[in-house]
């Protein structure tokens, strides 16, 4: 089938759901985020790219939606607890990016992540046609490497000074790809986690 954007819906889960954000999210966002610990591996640009007010978020929606980056909020329940996207995504060759990605610490290690990572890419794959979908991350965050490892991504490299920090300091970007191919293997150890986030 022909690719399609993604977004433009909500995706729910047993324990979370992830709404298309809107610019009143921003306050919410910032609250669930404005944690050092969040900043501290290189989310975003690191510590120096941290919001000091939820006007910091209400430009990274702008940005999205001038990006057409599918950016959703993650809630439990009534609780906004992070934010993740779709973007930098080709029809023509059926890929997509999956990323910005952060949640408040309270819910590190639990099931959150891997429930987010199934509705995300079961979208990306199942509904919106896509062959293949990126995820990447700083090569000083170890702990997100290790997550998106343990997800079934294929580590596939580094690229070396592929970006500037706001603080001017470069950040090599490591790169991890899951392809169709990969899909039925990774979705089933997806549904495991949900089950039981200590698989």
């Amino acid at each position: 089938m022909a690719a399609v954007l993604p977004g433009g819906r909500s995706l729910a889960g047993v324990r979370v759901r992830l709404d298309p954000t809107v610019p009143p999210d921003a306050p919410a966002i910032f609250a669930a985020l404005d944690f050092e610990a969040v900043w501290a591996a290189g989310y975003s640009g690191g510590p120096s790219g941290r919001p000091t007010d939820p006007a910091g978020w209400e430009q990274r929606i702008e940005t999205a939606v001038i990006e057409r980056r599918a950016m959703f909020t993650v809630r439990s329940g009534d609780d906004v607890i992070g934010t993740t996207s779709l973007g930098d995504t080709s029809l023509e060759h059926q890929r997509t990016h999956l990323g910005w990605t952060a949640y408040t610490p309270a819910v590190w290690g639990t099931a959150v992540n891997p429930e987010c990572k199934l509705l995300l890419l079961t979208h990306a794959f199942e509904e919106c046609g896509f062959g293949r979908v990126k995820i990447q991350t700083d090569s000083i965050n170890l702990r997100s490497q290790a997550a998106i490892a343990k997800l079934g991504a294929t580590r596939e490299g580094v690229l070396r000074r592929h970006m500037v920090r706001p603080d001017g300091s470069t950040r090599d970007t490591v790169v991890f790809g899951i392809t169709i191919d990969d899909w039925p293997s990774v979705k089933a150890g997806l549904e495991r986690r949900v089950t039981d986030p200590s698989t």
